[in-house]
């Protein structure tokens, strides 16, 4: 099994944007991918393209991967739509990372799109709800708000943990998301305005909801030879985790850990040789705040149900021990469902190659963290910053 790099990651901004569609919020990702790289990579040397998307809206679901890669000028590249709600990208890059390591591509492009803003509330409701379980709970008339919501009650039940700890991720949130540009809710907040913010599905308010957001990402992904070719600190894949769990919660045992996330993250750790303490810093899937608080636990970033105690002491902050979502997060960089999963990706190459708005100290390892729907699917990738040996 070859070892596989990311030479290059980049986004669009997140954000609502009417004059856009799929196809040019992509191109925009997908040139300052390629303007990322350390030298001039020639696209025709893409081998493979796997691009993630929900569909929301019902916009071309069918054949929308080639409908991308005709625009971008990739004629006859193969390329695969990759579906797995909210996970869809973390699967387009996880499935880059196989063809390369397996050899059938030197060079793969993963990303991923969505446009979620030119609908209305109901139908996008209907349309996130699509990624819960349909035969059930959403027929009884549960939400996707209403799903977390009943994680976050049975984890403050069961922990040491409150309303105060939800309230908390907002605020780190959007402290690191009010530095990034690109970022679909560029402001920061205080504590008592997650506060007192409108209530959406107790215990979870406003402030603990990520928005629903237009944007796309991508990441090009090579074989150690033809990374040995460019400039710039190298950024090895170090460990990949995935896994699938219980879509609907009532098939699960228990409403305060996603078994996918652990899952996937012990299989990446195992992968990359390392533990949670030696990670300089992690993007975690923030769609709701009880969200992180699960990742926290269920990563080993802390003994389970101590993630509350990790907001309160700052571990977490950007000039703690183990920084966590210095994007912003899907709380305040945004969350264009297929584009997630690269768009923390593009945040891990831009930590590890000294270049990212809220820029941690040296880091050599990081992670990222992708959930599809409430733990469906997931994905968990370890990041190095390392020497090139071809």
């Amino acid at each position: 099994m070859r070892d596989v790099y990311v030479i290059g990651a980049g986004q669009s901004p997140f954000g609502s944007f009417p004059d856009e569609t799929y196809l040019s919020l992509f191109e925009t990702a997908y040139e300052n991918a390629l303007e990322s790289v350390g030298g001039e990579l020639d696209p025709d040397r893409i081998d493979e393209a796997f691009l993630g998307t929900l569909g929301v809206g019902g916009r071309q679901i069918g054949l929308s991967s080639p409908a991308v890669t005709e625009h971008l000028g990739l004629h006859g590249v193969p390329t695969t739509r990759v579906e797995n709600a909210c996970a869809a990208s973390g699967y387009s890059f996880r499935s880059a990372l196989t063809a390369v390591r397996a050899g059938t591509a030197d060079v793969a492009l993963a990303g991923g799109y969505e446009v979620m803003t030119d609908t209305s509330a109901d139908q996008t409701k209907w349309w996130l709800g699509v990624s819960g379980e349909t035969e059930w709970e959403r027929t009884s008339g549960t939400t996707f708000a209403g799903v977390y919501a009943q994680m976050a009650s049975a984890y403050l039940d069961a922990y040491d943990a409150t309303v105060d700890d939800l309230s908390r991720v907002a605020v780190k949130n959007h402290g690191n998301g009010a530095k990034n540009p690109k970022a679909h809710l560029g402001f920061e907040c205080s504590l008592e305005d997650a506060r007192s913010a409108p209530g959406v599905a107790d215990p979870l308010n406003l402030y603990h909801c990520c928005p629903t957001t237009d944007g796309a990402s991508a990441a090009l992904l090579a074989s150690e030879e033809v990374a040995a070719e460019f400039d710039g600190p190298a950024v090895k894949v170090a460990g990949a985790g995935a896994a699938s769990g219980r879509v609907g919660l009532f098939q699960r045992e228990s409403l305060t850990s996603i078994p996918a996330s652990v899952q996937a993250g012990e299989q990446a750790y195992a992968e990359a040789g390392v533990a949670p303490d030696d990670l300089d810093f992690a993007e975690v899937h923030d769609c709701f705040a009880i969200a992180e608080l699960l990742a926290y636990d269920d990563l080993g970033f802390c003994e389970r149900g101590e993630a509350g105690r990790l907001l309160r002491e700052g571990v977490v902050d950007p000039d703690g021990e183990l920084p966590t979502n210095t994007s912003g997060g899907l709380k305040s960089k945004g969350h264009p469902i297929g584009a997630t999963g690269t768009g923390q990706v593009v945040e891990a190459f831009s930590q590890l190659r000294g270049e990212a708005h809220v820029q941690v100290d040296d880091p050599t390892y990081g992670l990222t963290h992708n959930v599809g729907g409430s733990g469906g699917g997931v994905t968990v990738h370890v990041f190095e910053r390392t020497e090139v040996d071809a």
